[in-house]
C-alpha cells in the first residue's frame, strides 16, 4: 500500500475516533433526537447535489434508511445521552462486528468454521464481563441501547451489500431523506423545548454536529469506500482496528473516564474477538472475488 494511502486510513480511523466527543458533545447540547435530525439535515445538504433515483432499488434505499438511519442513530444517540462512561459504549460498539457476521450466515447463507465461531463467542464474553462490572452498573441501559444499535448497524451493513455500486453520497443522500422526517417526528414528540431551542445552540455544537456529519459520516465513509476499490479487503479492514481504542483514549483524555481492570479484561477480549473476525471474513471475501482476466 502507497504510504500516501496508508496515511488516509490511519486519518480515517483518528476521524472516527474522535466522533465519539463529538456525538456526546451534540447529544449533551441539543438532545439525542434532535442532534441526530441537525446531523442528517447537515449531510443530506451536502449529499443533494448528487442524489438521484434508482430504479429497482429504492425499496432497498428505504429500509436501508430506516434500519441505518433512524433506528441505529436513535439508539446510539440515546445511549449516549444516558451514560456517562462513553468509553464502555465505544468497546460493546464493536458488536457491530459479530451481529453482521451472524446475519451473514443466516440471510446469505455465508460459511462459517470455528475460529469465527469462537471469535463470536470471545466478543459476547468480553461485554458481559464489563456488564457485570460494579463500577459501570449505572451504566447498563445505555449500554443495552448500544447493543441495539449495534445490531441495527449490523442489519443495514447486509442491506448495504446489496446496494455494491451505488455512490456512497448518494446513499447516504437517500439516508437522510428517509431519517429526516422521522427524527423530526421524535424530537417533536419527546423533545419539544430542544427542538424549539434549535435557533439558540451555540457555535460549537453546530460545529461537532457537522463533524458527525460530514467527517465521520460523507469523508470518513467515502474515504474508506474509495480505498476498498482499490485495494483487497483484507489489506484495508484490519488497519481499522485502532479505532476503538482511539475513542477509548479520547473519552479518557476528554472525559476522564474510569477504567477498570475488569473493563480492560471485557474490552480486550471483545476487541480480539472483532480483530478475529475482521481479518479471517476479510481474507474469505477476497479469496471468494473472480480473478480478473489479464
Amino acid at each position: 500500500m502507497k504510504p500516501l494511502h496508508l496515511a488516509m486510513i490511519l486519518a480515517i480511523d483518528v476521524v472516527w475516533g474522535c466522533n465519539i466527543v463529538a456525538v456526546k458533545e451534540g447529544v449533551m447540547s441539543a438532545g439525542p433526537f434532535t442532534a441526530v435530525l441537525l446531523r442528517y439535515v447537515v449531510a443530506t445538504a451536502v449529499c443533494l447535489p448528487f442524489l438521484r433515483w434508482l430504479p429497482g432499488r429504492m425499496g432497498l434505499i428505504l429500509l436501508a434508511g430506516f434500519v441505518s438511519g433512524a433506528l441505529f442513530m436513535s439508539l446510539g444517540a440515546v445511549s449516549f445521552a444516558l451514560a456517562d462512561n462513553i468509553s464502555a459504549l465505544s468497546i460493546v460498539g464493536q458488536l457491530g462486528v459479530p451481529f453482521s457476521l451472524i446475519l451473514a450466515v443466516i440471510f446469505m447463507k455465508e460459511e462459517i468454521r470455528w475460529p469465527r465461531i469462537t471469535a463470536i463467542a470471545i466478543c459476547f464474553m468480553g461485554v458481559v464481563v464489563m456488564g457485570f462490572d460494579p463500577a459501570i452498573a449505572s451504566e447498563r441501559i445505555g449500554i443495552l441501547l448500544t447493543v441495539g444499535a449495534a445490531l441495527s448497524w449490523a442489519a443495514g451493513n447486509l442491506l448495504f451489500r446489496k446496494l455494491q455500486g451505488v455512490p456512497v453520497l448518494v446513499i447516504h443522500g437517500w439516508l437522510g431523506i428517509v431519517a429526516i422526517p422521522i427524527m423530526a417526528t421524535l424530537a417533536w414528540t419527546f423533545e419539544p423545548a430542544k427542538l424549539a431551542a434549535i435557533p439558540d445552540l451555540p457555535l460549537s455544537t453546530w460545529g461537532w454536529i457537522a463533524y458527525s456529519g460530514i467527517m465521520s459520516s460523507i469523508v470518513g465513509h467515502g474515504g474508506m469506500t474509495w480505498l476498498f476499490q482499490r485495494y483487497p479487503v483484507a489489506v484495508v479492514s484490519p488497519l481499522t482496528l485502532p479505532t476503538p481504542l482511539i475513542s477509548v483514549a479520547i473519552a479518557v483524555a476528554v472525559y476522564d473516564t474510569p477504567i477498570t481492570g475488569q473493563m480492560m479484561v471485557g474490552g480486550l477480549l471483545t476487541l480480539v474477538g472483532v480483530a478475529i473476525i475482521t481479518i479471517r471474513t476479510a481474507q474469505r471475501r477476497d479469496s471468494d472475488m473472480p480473478v480478473e482476466p489479464t
